[in-house]
């Protein structure tokens, strides 16, 4: 009885010797290394790798073959077929119409002979282009004229069109007719360096749109009861609506005088700012910073 029990004990697992040399052997029959006969071979290695470098060269020939048949595709010409649709054109937008023979038109050619250049009408909204030398005239017929009756002055501003020879600032009125909801746009071209007349006897409020004008454009009104900038200081250089105006900030003598001068730094710090949009030219915010540089004083006080 005693031989069969311990024959049915497990036996336990050896444990590590130590050698003469001071150096621990490891059993190999514990289970975390694995035995010397589960290592595969030499030759057993080298026949995956083949078996593997053979799957690629398959893959390979197999991406060739698609390529080559795709070429083959591209280079054999279309079979004729069915000819293709006519592309269908886009359809083009509405464009200004010739208005001549608008009943406004007419009223304005038997009172002003040689006064109106061109009419157009688009998108129901007639314009009439005006002899700048009879704008005030022709604007002050259509208030007082009782079938017209444009006693509103909605808008007057300017264009300019620096490619064009002659007449490149082109004066704007917008006029409405309160009583019979209608409006009209007024054109009159000029030259940079030639007045036209105000319209300010004819609607008084024209006194701030021509002001803001000639701020902005350049353009002089002549018997003007008060013509001085209204946007910009009066000192200012340029007209900044103008296509040729530089759209970037440009050192004057306003700046010059009004700014004090900046360091490099302070010069490179500001550029940066502006970059990035965090800075405004000429508002308050950059004259007190300007300040503060220029006197030593710190933006935000050092936490103690």
């Amino acid at each position: 009885m005693a031989d069969e029990n311990d024959k049915l004990r497990p036996e336990p697992p050896e444990q590590e010797t130590e050698t003469a040399s001071g150096s621990a052997v490891i059993d190999a029959s514990v289970e975390e290394t694995p035995p010397p006969s589960s290592i595969p071979d030499a030759g057993q290695l080298a026949g995956a790798d083949e078996e593997k470098a053979a799957m690629v060269e398959q893959a390979k020939s197999r991406v060739a073959a698609v390529k080559e048949s795709l070429g083959e595709k591209a280079a054999a010409p279309a079979a004729p077929g069915a000819p293709r649709p006519p592309v269908k054109k886009k359809e083009e937008g509405p464009k200004p119409t010739d208005a001549s023979n608008h009943q406004l038109v007419h009223r304005l050619k038997s009172h002003f002979n040689g006064g109106v250049l061109e009419a157009t009408e688009f998108l129901g909204q007639l314009s009439v282009r005006i002899d700048p030398a009879r704008i005030a005239d022709v604007c002050d017929f259509l208030r007082r004229e009782p079938e017209a009756g444009f006693n509103y002055l909605s808008d007057l501003t300017c264009v300019h069109y620096p490619m064009r020879a002659e007449g490149p600032m082109e004066v704007v009125y917008n006029l409405y007719s309160i009583s019979r909801n209608e409006r009209v746009r007024l054109k009159a071209s000029i030259n940079e360096d030639v007045e036209i007349e105000s319209v300010t006897g004819v609607w008084p409020s024209a006194n701030w749109m021509e002001r803001e004008v000639y701020d902005l454009f350049g353009v002089r009104f002549r018997n003007h009861p008060d013509l001085r900038r209204i946007l910009l200081p009066p000192d200012w250089e340029g007209h900044p609506l103008r296509k040729d105006y530089a759209l970037e900030f440009v050192e004057n003598q306003w700046t010059d005088k009004h700014l004090p001068e900046m360091t490099d730094v302070q010069r490179e710090q500001l550029d940066q700012r502006r970059a990035y949009g965090l800075e405004f030219l000429s508002v308050p915010e950059e004259r007190m910073m300007r300040d503060i540089f220029q006197g030593g004083k710190e933006v935000m006080p050092k936490d103690k």
